[in-house]
């Protein structure tokens, strides 16, 4: 792959230690030689509780083919999170349409290659340098490899989803087309309180928020924050009930089977935020979320009975209340809803990279994506005009 470094494909978290994955993943959780915020997707401990709990794994189409480029002794210098699929479930950049257009002209768009956090739209680095000299080489590295290696396994494409704009710009250098989408996320502009964020709303959109938490909470309804030690396996209990009975109505078949909640739990209760909420002594709703050194990424919600805003309360107010104690920059609510651009959740543009092996594919697609990209900018500054935010806040 270059003249000093070699690439190796892994079909296991479990081939490469921890300490040398996150030396490239998290540089800085460790030292304070990187000023790279500390992610918990792209953690070891994060993605080895999805392999080896049978979430993301080849039978359920998550096979892992992670890369890893080395020096000439041995040392890792990159290293990337990637899987060969054979559908496009649990991605959130949506590609079904080219799967189903390519399928119909005669060619086979699966296998593919993904490289990503499974059933995770937040992002983050996705091709994992660790801090030095020759870090641009390393990633021009894995860029380089997973072209070969969609060759090597005779893939239609390899999609790179969720990644930071830089990374973007270095894979369109190297022939990936670019892809934008958007979401909500909450900027925390140093409020001291929620109150001081709901001082920044117009009147009308403050008093909107302040019923809706009133609401949330008005059948002698309570929430616990429980992280650390309060992760107890009864608590996953609870959660994962109801993550399996709103799952299963949103999608069908959850993707996260009940031992991963239990292996995170032990490597990354710190890191954890569960949000739960209690009725007549027992829990009956909860939101899953991870904390990061500057976010808090909001994953997973359900309940097992309806109160009206209760919703919004755990996944959205809640989550801002603690961003707010724990001085955290912003919230990262997960994929799409509009409707949290009313709560004080602002459009940010998300960004996603595709190579396409067939050419005639590659010409359709880009031709495609140029059109998506002017409506998702359009789309981003109408949405911009709509935040709840007083006019003199909102121009800021």
């Amino acid at each position: 792959m270059s003249t000093t470094l070699r690439i190796r494909v892994l079909p296991s978290l479990a081939d490469i230690p921890a300490a040398a994955w996150d030396a490239c993943a998290n540089p800085g959780a460790s030292s304070d030689a990187s000023t790279l915020p500390y992610n918990p997707f792209i953690s070891h401990d994060f993605l080895w509780s999805l392999e080896t709990s049978g979430s993301s794994v080849a039978r359920t189409g998550w096979q892992p083919q992670h890369l890893v480029a080395e020096d000439q002794g041995g040392d890792v210098l990159a290293v990337a999170p990637c899987y060969l699929k054979s559908h496009s479930r649990g991605e959130y950049v949506f590609d079904r349409g080219w799967a189903e257009a390519y399928e119909r002209a005669g060619g086979e768009y699966y296998p593919k290659l993904q490289v990503s956090v499974p059933f995770t739209p937040a992002t983050g680095r996705r091709l994992l340098v660790a801090p030095g000299h020759r870090s641009h080489e390393a990633a021009a590295a894995l860029a380089q490899g997973l072209v070969e290696l969609a060759r090597v396994r005779e893939a239609s494409s390899a999609h790179v989803t969720f990644m930071p704009e830089p990374e973007w710009h270095l894979l369109a250098e190297r022939g990936f087309l670019k892809r934008t989408d958007q979401q909500f996320h909450w900027e925390n502009a140093a409020y001291a309180t929620f109150d001081d964020f709901l001082g920044a709303l117009a009147a009308r959109k403050r008093k909107v928020l302040k019923r809706e938490r009133r609401d949330a909470l008005a059948n002698g309804i309570t929430v616990d924050w429980l992280t650390g030690s309060d992760l107890t396996e009864d608590a996953w209990d609870h959660f994962f009930a109801f993550y399996m009975d709103t799952g299963s109505r949103k999608w069908g078949r959850p993707y996260l089977t009940r031992e991963f909640f239990s292996l995170v739990g032990e490597k990354m209760a710190d890191r954890i935020l569960l949000v739960m909420a209690k009725r007549a002594g027992r829990y009956v709703a909860g939101a899953l979320n991870f904390i990061g050194s500057d976010t808090l990424f909001g994953r997973h919600w359900g309940a097992i009975e309806h109160h009206p805003f209760l919703h919004f309360e755990l996944c959205y107010y809640q989550a801002i209340d603690f961003a707010i104690a724990r001085k955290l920059a912003r919230v990262e609510a997960g994929a799409q809803g509009e409707h949290k651009l009313a709560r004080g959740y602002v459009p940010t543009t998300t960004f996603s990279a595709h190579f396409i092996v067939d050419p005639a594919l590659r010409r359709a697609i880009a031709d495609y994506l140029v059109r998506e990209r002017a409506y998702v900018e359009a789309a981003g500054r109408e949405m911009s005009d709509m935040t709840p935010f007083r006019s003199g806040i909102r121009d800021q």
